[in-house]
């Protein structure tokens, strides 16, 4: 007919396809992210990271968070992939320049956890060899923690207790020794704290505190935890 174009099988022919092979199959279309994932030529790849400058970084990351032992660092070093060699050379020169120091770490640990939390010397010898310090260290820093100041501190603990303590005399004498030792204090320290505690709380709490024989009781928890250790 004239005036009209031809019908194909794919519709109205209006000329052949504007995308696609000589076949006539459509080509892909190219979008933005297909674009822009493309590397660029004059682009040179990115150096490799210095090993140092790495380990410089995941330690200053580390400091950031709290004081650190050089152990402590030592080993995130180690977990993230840094050699030996490298994490000693950095971890060396951190110490000349008094970034990590073990000494200070240990003596502002013992200030810091007796005061706030009321450790007492075996807990917090403890805590600082889980940290990795030195025992000759740890011990130079719990030098100021006297037999003294850590049966004020367990009395300070027992009397703070004991406004909200709940029982009889006998129970509540069971808890307050078990608080302290698990604070670390030794069973005598622990035993006469919460004797002369009781003894000025009440007279019922006093009767009870009299047949207290803290020496015995602290013996006898000695000889336990010797047999333990056995």
């Amino acid at each position: 007919m004239a005036g009209r174009r031809a019908r194909t099988g794919r519709g109205w022919d209006a000329g052949p396809p504007r995308t696609g092979d000589a076949t006539g199959t459509p080509r892909p279309r190219r979008g933005r992210r297909d674009r822009a994932a493309e590397p660029d030529a004059g682009e040179a790849p990115a150096p490799p990271r210095d090993e140092a400058e790495l380990a410089r970084e995941i330690c200053l990351r580390q400091l950031a968070v709290r004081p650190r032992t050089r152990a402590e660092l030592a080993g995130a070093l180690a977990r993230r992939g840094i050699s030996e060699e490298v994490a000693e050379q950095v971890l060396d020169r951190y110490d000349e320049v008094g970034i990590v120091d073990d000494a200070a770490f240990a003596r502002a640990w013992v200030s810091s956890r007796h005061n706030g939390r009321g450790l007492a010397r075996r807990a917090l010898a403890n805590e600082l060899r889980q940290r990795g310090v030195d025992g000759e260290v740890a011990g130079a820093a719990l030098d100021g923690l006297d037999e003294e100041t850590e049966a004020e501190t367990a009395r300070a603990l027992v009397d703070r207790k004991l406004r909200s303590a709940r029982g009889e005399p006998d129970a509540v004498f069971r808890r307050l020794v078990g608080m302290l030792a698990r604070k670390g204090y030794p069973a005598g320290v622990a035993i006469r704290a919460v004797k002369d505690a009781l003894a000025a709380q009440s007279a019922e709490a006093a009767e009870f505190a009299e047949h207290i024989d803290a020496d015995a009781m602290a013996d006898a928890e000695h000889d336990l935890d010797s047999r333990r250790l056995d």
